[in-house]
């Protein structure tokens, strides 16, 4: 009888935690400044290749603050496995900014091989997620997890990065 009470404590706990951390989300107020500190990095990258911008959606950036809350504790570079296509990031120290993270993706450019729309020599699914070019509506968090490192993530309505499928 102790047991079950215990599990049902901690089915109790996870969901008052999971709730918690949605509506810290959804309280958060479109703050365009972060908003613009994503877009701006995302929408060169598109411009050089010939895609319409992205725009700033308080929904998916709401989903992405609810799985950056979620991934606090531990900081894993775990994809949310959602509606929405995803890029994550890490990074270390104070500097690490929401221009870092996309110019970490948007690095990834010099491994995709548009003639045989694949990767050469290392990972680029970040970069084509970017630049997908039906993604419409973009998302994006930044956090700092408990162990002193930040955890950042974006969202892309619709998603992307689909087999067989040019990004551009």
């Amino acid at each position: 009888m102790k047991l079950i009470m215990i599990k049902i404590l901690a089915i109790l706990l996870s969901i008052i935690s999971y709730f918690t951390h949605l509506s810290l989300a959804l309280a958060v107020p479109n703050n365009q400044g972060l908003g613009l500190d994503f877009l701006v990095p995302h929408n060169k990258a598109r411009a050089q290749v010939g895609v319409q911008p992205l725009r700033w959606n308080t929904t998916v950036a709401a989903y992405a603050l609810g799985y950056a809350y979620h991934r606090l504790g531990d900081c894993d570079m775990q994809h949310s496995e959602g509606p929405f296509g995803e890029n994550l990031a890490e990074g270390y120290g104070d500097q690490f900014s929401a221009t870092d993270a996309v110019n970490m993706w948007v690095g990834e450019k010099q491994y995709y091989a548009y003639e045989s729309n694949s990767c050469v020599g290392d990972e680029c699914r970040h970069y084509t997620q970017v630049v997908w070019r039906d993604s419409v509506y973009l998302g994006c968090a930044r956090v700092k997890c408990r162990n002193s490192w930040w955890f950042v993530i974006c969202s892309y309505d619709p998603p992307g990065n689909y087999e067989g499928q040019r990004p551009y």
